[in-house]
């Protein structure tokens, strides 16, 4: 995935007791603070905290900054309720996804978080389309951190610059000088590989990790979340409504259950190859993320030519797997 040069400093959390630095561009958090499966147990039930301080945190204020943004995003913005989430995407000419921001506004400004060090670019495409709208962007990744509170944590998000209620939970943006005591404030820290087991559970797909230079929207199933079909007037607006009339995207998004008895998880991007053509057979696709499961074992997310049969038994990397459906063909 590209990245810009800005990117958040290194999580002062990555000293608590048993931390393990993430790799990648989430190197700046922990993967796991030693008990995979019981930090995500915890979360399920409710308990604890993701740190997510290594994702960038963007704000636009200013009078016209909802009626603007919705001239930009795929998301129907111009009269979003205060406190009320929501996501979008910012398309290509061609209807190709460039940008996924996760979204709330308080009154008076919008704030979104973004994937680790893709904020640059952003902000710097914003400024661009600015042209003389009553807006102002800013960069706020120094100064914010994003944390989550599971679904049914009682966590008191008061010292919260602003909150976006989701029905897995809250992303809360937390000043980031508090970061550090966000254990006294929220219990204890569950890592990345956690709360990436549940979302690859919940089929929520990631840009960067389920995207690539030519993803479009319906591959992934982003239109139910992120993309509003009756708004026009934004960039790649023409691939989404002709697409959507067609019902042909090339790829579609599946989920995959993996051989339990393989040691190795395959990494994002392993070829997914038809199963039954033995181990050269044709690919058909390529993993976008993978993870172990506290219940389900190992699984991951792949994108698969539209046509590939559902019940195709598969090989992700050299491991088998079956798929279940989440992007119908």
């Amino acid at each position: 995935m590209t990245t810009s040069a800005v990117i958040a400093p290194p999580s002062p959390l990555l000293s608590h007791p048993g931390a393990v630095a993430a790799d990648g561009v989430d190197s700046a958090v922990a993967a796991h603070y030693g008990e995979l499966f019981r930090e995500q147990r915890e979360l399920v039930a409710g308990r604890g905290f993701v740190d997510l301080s290594h994702r960038g945190v963007v704000t636009v204020s200013g009078p016209e900054r909802l009626s603007w943004l919705h001239l930009l995003l795929t998301q129907h913005v111009s009269a979003l309720p205060p406190q009320q989430a929501t996501e979008a995407l910012i398309l290509s000419p061609n209807g190709h996804i460039e940008h996924a921001l996760y979204l709330v506004d308080d009154g008076t400004t919008t704030w979104a978080h973004v994937e680790p060090g893709t904020q640059g670019a952003l902000v710097a495409y914003l400024e661009k389309m600015k042209f003389f709208s009553q807006v102002e962007i800013t960069d706020a990744t120094a100064d914010y951190a994003v944390v989550h509170l599971p679904a049914g944590s009682p966590a008191d998000a008061a010292g919260a610059a602003a909150v976006r209620e989701l029905p897995h939970g809250r992303d809360l943006f937390l000043p980031r000088a508090e970061l550090a005591a966000a254990p006294e404030a929220f219990g204890a820290p569950s890592g990345l590989w956690a709360y990436e087991a549940l979302r690859v559970e919940a089929h929520r797909p990631r840009l960067g990790f389920e995207t690539d230079h030519r993803t479009i929207p319906h591959e992934l199933g982003w239109l139910e979340s992120a993309v509003h079909l009756q708004k026009g007037c934004y960039r790649g607006q023409e691939t989404v409504a002709r697409v959507h009339n067609l019902g042909r995207p090339p790829r579609r998004l599946v989920f995959l259950h993996l051989d339990g008895s393989m040691e190795l998880l395959p990494g994002h991007g392993a070829e997914v190859r038809l199963a039954d053509a033995g181990p050269e057979g044709r690919p058909v696709g390529f993993v976008t993320s993978s993870a172990r499961h506290h219940e389900l074992g190992p699984v991951a997310l792949a994108l698969v030519k539209r046509n590939t049969a559902v019940d195709a038994p598969l090989l992700a990397g050299t491991v088998p797997a079956t798929q279940e459906v989440v992007v119908p063909q």
